[in-house]
């Protein structure tokens, strides 16, 4: 993520929250967390993939192409995309055979074991290195053509992640064009992502958005819970949230440059005749996905006000502090359920597939961005201990601000049987378990996970759900909605007595 640099979006003089939709897994999106590396504290990475697999994160990003990190990821099913890291950007764009020989020691050497399903080639490449930008397309092509070489070319696709300040303007969305300078750059790149049935990756940060204009931004429409409306002049349409402001400027700003148009209100009529079926200029990309491949919200850190006009005086004007636990609870449990929930399209382009990756999976503490400004170190779902900083849920079972203090310790159904037996019987060496022997009111179902759960819980309630007593050597994780089994409720009361 570069918090260092931020789009400030023209907002004219609105006070317009949006809406952001999205769908579930496989057929519409799917919610992953980009995995970030920063910092001199985090677990091994085979811890991490333990975690991973107990929090039902299924798809993730890497900043690289990591032995370390792919080859515990061999046969758990989590999907993972990797990265060619910018300084080889111009070694891949001028050999071919340079990038197949990257694509064989970085992708071939463990696929299909570990289910890498793309390759981002750099990094947001217009801001952190726009000396590369003249060899950023033809990277991208031979990394394509040497996965086709191989077999891979419908398996593991090619994009690059861009940053949202690559649009010119985002208010209205329809107004939303590329930068003029990056039109050379992102005209031939969307041919090329939409020739190989890739997707457009960008990077989209709604906090930072408000952070630059909290007062013409209501934080609520910020963090996706808006109940006001606010209509583009242009197309009519109604938005509730900032990231599909944000989405749908990605796509005005796309379809413009793929049509030809320039005039705002010609694609919003191109546009509205489209979803009416009255026209086919925007046939040429009407189909094509967006990733966002970074968004997030911090739990802490700051000051941070804004980017080009930060002070230490702006930090005092009397607005809410932004980075807290309970804004980045409430903004990325909002995304992470919208997607699960197959609610992936945004006003502009409602029947749109879209896959999200949370920033970060970790709080990074070697990550700043200034002096004054200590947010991006606090963008993680978990401290480096593994301990969640806040409740979520990548299960779909909602993951927002819990109703009560309480919680429960649960099995992991993926987790190995065998496993999952020896830790029950520790558990059941020192809670009581006597429910779930036979004729016991919570034997049935007669699970193996139902009754590894009721132990598990059992012995995670006796213990006053101390941290590190519902870890089971990774079989269990903490739930903070009551589970049930059956007719089996897991008690929440203290079972000691």
């Amino acid at each position: 993520m570069a918090l260092t640099r931020l789009f400030l979006v023209v907002l004219l003089s609105i006070t317009m929250p949006l809406v952001f939709f999205s769908r579930a897994a496989e057929a519409g999106g799917a919610a992953g967390v980009s995995y970030g590396t920063i910092a001199n504290n985090l677990p091994k990475e085979a811890s991490v993939v333990d975690l991973l697999r107990q929090n039902g994160i299924t798809v993730i990003r890497i900043y690289d192409a990591s032995p370390e990190v792919l080859t515990p990821l061999a046969n758990t099913g989590i999907k993972v995309v990797v990265m060619m890291p910018n300084k080889y950007l111009t070694a891949a764009a001028a050999s071919p055979s340079y990038a197949l020989q990257w694509v064989k020691t970085n992708v071939t050497a463990y696929y299909p074991a570990t289910q890498i399903n793309g390759v981002a080639v750099g990094n947001e490449v217009f801001n952190t290195n726009p000396e590369f930008n003249s060899v950023l397309v033809p990277a991208m092509t031979n990394v394509q053509a040497a996965l086709a070489q191989l077999g891979l070319a419908d398996a593991v696709k090619v994009s690059t992640p861009v940053a949202f300040d690559a649009i010119q303007y985002s208010y209205p969305p329809s107004a939303a064009t590329f930068k003029g300078a990056l039109v050379p750059v992102m005209k031939p790149m969307l041919d090329f992502l939409q020739r190989t049935g890739s997707y457009l990756s960008i990077n989209l940060y709604p906090f930072l958005t408000y952070t630059a204009q909290p007062g013409n931004i209501s934080l609520d429409y910020a963090l996706g819970n808006s109940k006001d409306g606010v209509r583009d002049p242009n197309t009519g349409l109604v938005y509730h949230s900032l990231l599909d402001a944000e989405l749908d400027a990605t796509y005005f700003a796309m379809e413009k440059l793929m049509t030809g148009s320039s005039s705002s209100a010609t694609a919003a009529t191109e546009a509205i005749g489209a979803r009416e079926g009255l026209g086919d200029s925007m046939a040429t990309n009407k189909g094509m996905r967006v990733t966002v491949t970074e968004t997030g919200w911090p739990s802490g850190g700051g000051p941070h006000r804004g980017r080009a006009q930060m002070t230490l005086e702006a930090a005092a004007d009397g607005a809410p502090a932004a980075a807290t636990v309970a804004n980045a609870q409430a903004y990325n449990n909002y995304v992470i359920n919208r997607v699960l929930s197959g609610d992936t399209g945004t006003p502009h382009r409602p029947d749109a597939d879209m896959d999200v990756y949370i920033f970060a999976l970790f709080n990074e503490d070697l990550k700043k961005t200034g002096p004054d400004d200590t947010t991006e170190r606090h963008f993680g779902l978990f401290y480096p201990n593994e301990t969640k900083v806040y409740p979520f849920d990548f299960r779909g079972g909602g993951g927002g601000a819990p109703t009560t203090t309480e919680s429960w310790c649960v099995a992991d159904a993926s987790a190995d049987e065998d496993l999952l037996e020896e830790e029950m019987g520790y558990a059941c060496d020192s809670a009581d378990c006597s429910a779930i022997e036979p004729g016991g009111e919570c034997f049935d179902p007669d699970t193996i996970v139902a009754h590894a759960s009721y132990a598990f819980n059992s012995y995670y309630q006796c213990n006053d759900r101390a941290s590190g007593s519902c870890d089971f050597d990774g079989a269990a994780c903490v739930v903070y909605q009551q589970p049930k089994f059956g007719n089996c409720v897991l008690p929440s009361n203290n079972l000691k007595e």
